[in-house]
């Protein structure tokens, strides 16, 4: 037992937070049950913890006789929800799961700052049992009846305060343990927690009429259990669709939480006040410093932005346990913050640390968290990304052969690097390293792993930096080649473990995917943007550019394609919302090919009608387009994805085929 430094919220609606906070907290909450749900008893030494299978008929029994023993008068509802529930047991009542029992707002410690557990309470009733009985009982507060208060003093649930929707709760609990979200049964464990509660209040009504209870209040326990037991017996006749609704696909890729909505309104907010005004400063920052060691700075503005966007709560957007975003909300999002180059960083949203952090949140153990991802999230640090090799195709990542090899306590990595992005920046203080580890498994997939390497470790060799047609990048920290020449760093620095390098890279890569082509999208946006302004104002051969059948065509197009990869990459993270990245893998690819060829044509055609001032330093489309194309390398090559679609278009053909016969 250790004092914790944290928050406890007693009120289910959490006063005082923003709604994106609001949200947030839930997420976190959920995610935490879902991790304790997911806990191996057998590893644990947990066995005889509790008795185990049948825990659901044991609950009704058990909370049956308490009833009865503490019965001040007749309630028909409670003998009656009793009876249903002996009746109507789950056959799935062997389940064993480590159980908290009593799972709920007000038995978590929060951090102090930050939307994250830090500790869970009172584990009096923790044993081995059923999951859905702790999700059921942390969903009662939404449907809690009017005609009485909350056991809280909490007023009843309101809209768009920020909480999410039981659906979504249960979708996010679902996706963290691997099982559907479509949940048996819940009516039962629904009724079961009515029953439960109903029976708890009847306990504190009989204390206080022995004397035994010294709360003021608990005299009027005795007029909540009929209202309770009614509850339960209404939510055990109806027929539950736990999974979030997908009737019309292609309108829920627009449906953003209402978080998102709220989000997404203050970040477009924020840009037209503080960012966008700010640009030309930044740029004319880097003009004047470009032959300055000072170029690889970030000018004064961007953080004073910084400090600005955190205090409004825009800030780690990206990461779904921090923000309660979704990847649908996200994506939206990050189609905003691409029409300006550095607006994602005054966000703490930008690449690579993105990736890097939700490596470190997904598969990071508590000591890497508290060392790497904790100052990575207050943006104090940043941090790069070393896996393409100089001297290998890296586009089939097997090839990768830099050597992570295990001495003692310790691993030695020893191999050379390049298109470290980020490495130039002065903040950068972490280097996530992909290597072999083991050239004796069978499975080529299964050789590699990654490693946390600190960058002024002894052998960290940072050689020189890469230019993208000309640009050095120096705001983005560059793209830098990086020698490892026998670095030894602890064990405890392997993500993971060995082996698991592609695991970690495909979580990874999923969602970075998204975030790179909705930002890509919101950099066309910008650019047919100056197109259409430069066909206003030019006149050639005595017309406008507009007029020009040409150029309106140009215009055309730039429109439909950009409503194409917006539909293509919404449907891609909607498919994550849902599904998972693992499910997603060819939405996924498919945008990775189509997001960036669809721009760098749109970028190509407004550099056309700017003439000699596209490809000049007099518009950002010249650097707009070298970012972009790198994009068709960047995370895989388009002919590696297009390879991967055709794969699993094939696979899928096959499959369809095979139901119909």
């Amino acid at each position: 037992m250790e004092h914790v430094q944290g928050r406890i919220f007693r009120d289910f609606t959490i006063p005082g937070v923003s709604p994106a906070e609001r949200s947030a907290i839930y997420v976190a909450m959920i995610e935490t049950l879902a991790q304790l749900h997911s806990l191996n008893i057998q590893s644990l030494q947990l066995e005889g913890y509790g008795r185990g299978a049948g825990y659901c008929k044991r609950q009704v029994s058990t909370w049956t006789k308490q009833y009865q023993a503490a019965a001040h008068q007749d309630i028909p509802a409670m003998n009656q929800l009793s009876d249903w529930l002996m009746k109507n047991l789950p056959d799935n009542d062997n389940e064993e799961n480590l159980i908290h029992g009593d799972f709920k707002l007000d038995n978590i410690v929060f951090h102090p700052k930050e939307s994250r557990v830090v500790a869970v309470l009172d584990w009096e009733l923790s044993t081995i049992g059923h999951p859905l009985s702790d999700l059921a009982h942390l969903s009662v507060f939404y449907f809690w009846p009017r005609t009485i208060p909350l056991l809280s003093q909490s007023p009843h649930l309101q809209e768009n305060i920020g909480v999410p929707s039981m659906e979504e709760l249960i979708s996010i609990y679902c996706r963290c343990r691997g099982i559907n979200s479509n949940l048996p049964n819940w009516n039962f464990f629904l009724a079961l927690s009515y029953f439960k509660i109903a029976g708890i209040a009847q306990g504190v009504y009989s204390r206080y009429l022995l004397g035994n209870n010294a709360s003021e209040s608990s005299f009027q326990f005795a007029n909540i259990v009929q209202p309770l037991a009614e509850t339960g017996l209404q939510l055990s006749k109806r027929t539950f669709s736990t999974a979030l609704p997908q009737a019309d696909t292609t309108r829920q890729l627009f449906v953003q939480t209402r978080t998102g909505q709220e989000v997404l309104t203050r970040v477009k907010q924020f840009m037209k006040q503080h960012i966008l005004p700010a640009e030309k400063e930044v740029i004319e920052f880097y003009v004047q410093n470009e032959n300055s060691v000072d170029k690889w700075k970030k000018p004064l503005v961007i953080d004073k932005l910084k400090e600005m966007a955190k205090a409004e709560g825009l800030w780690n957007l990206f990461l779904p346990a921090v923000s309660g975003l979704s990847q649908v909300d996200y994506a939206l999002i990050a189609e905003e913050t691409g029409k300006c180059f550095f607006a994602p960083d005054v966000f703490n949203c930008q690449a690579p640390d993105t990736g890097n952090m939700e490596v470190l949140h997904l598969y990071g153990s508590e000591k890497q968290k508290q060392q790497w991802l904790e100052p990575l999230l207050q943006g104090s640090i940043a941090s790069c990304f070393c896996m393409t090799e100089p001297d290998v195709a890296s586009s089939d990542a097997t090839n990768i052969e830099c050597s992570i090899l295990q001495d003692g306590d310790s691993y030695v990595i020893n191999g050379k690097k390049w298109w470290c992005t980020g490495a130039g920046n002065p903040k950068c203080k972490i280097a996530i390293v992909m290597g072999k580890t083991n050239n004796n498994c069978v499975t080529r997939h299964k050789q590699h792993s990654m490693i946390l390497v600190p960058i002024n470790t002894p052998g960290v060799e940072v050689i020189r930096p890469l230019s993208v047609f000309g640009y050095l990048d120096h705001f983005h920290g560059g793209h830098f080649e990086i020698h490892f020449n026998q670095v030894r760093v602890p064990a405890t620095n392997l993500i993971l473990g060995e082996g698991r390098g592609f695991e970690i890279a495909q979580g990874r890569l999923g969602p970075g995917r998204i975030h790179h082509c909705m930002r890509t999208i919101g950099l066309a946006e910008r650019a047919l943007q100056i197109m259409c302004e430069r066909a206003k104002q030019r006149v050639a051969f005595k017309k406008k550019l507009y007029s020009h059948e040409v150029v309106a065509h140009w215009i055309a197009e730039s429109r439909i394609a950009i409503e194409e990869i917006r539909l293509l990459t919404l449907k891609a993270a909607h498919s994550i919302d849902t599904l998972g990245s693992s499910g997603a893998k060819k939405e996924i690819a498919m945008i990775k090919v189509a997001a960036p060829r669809a721009v760098c044509k749109i970028i190509d055609q407004a550099i056309q009608v700017c003439g000699g001032a596209g490809v000049s330093h007099e518009y950002p489309l010249a650097n707009m387009y070298a970012l972009t194309r790198t994009l068709r390398l960047a995370d895989g090559p388009d002919e590696v994805h297009l390879s991967a679609v055709a794969k699993m278009e094939l696979w899928d053909q096959a499959r369809r085929l095979r139901a119909k016969v």
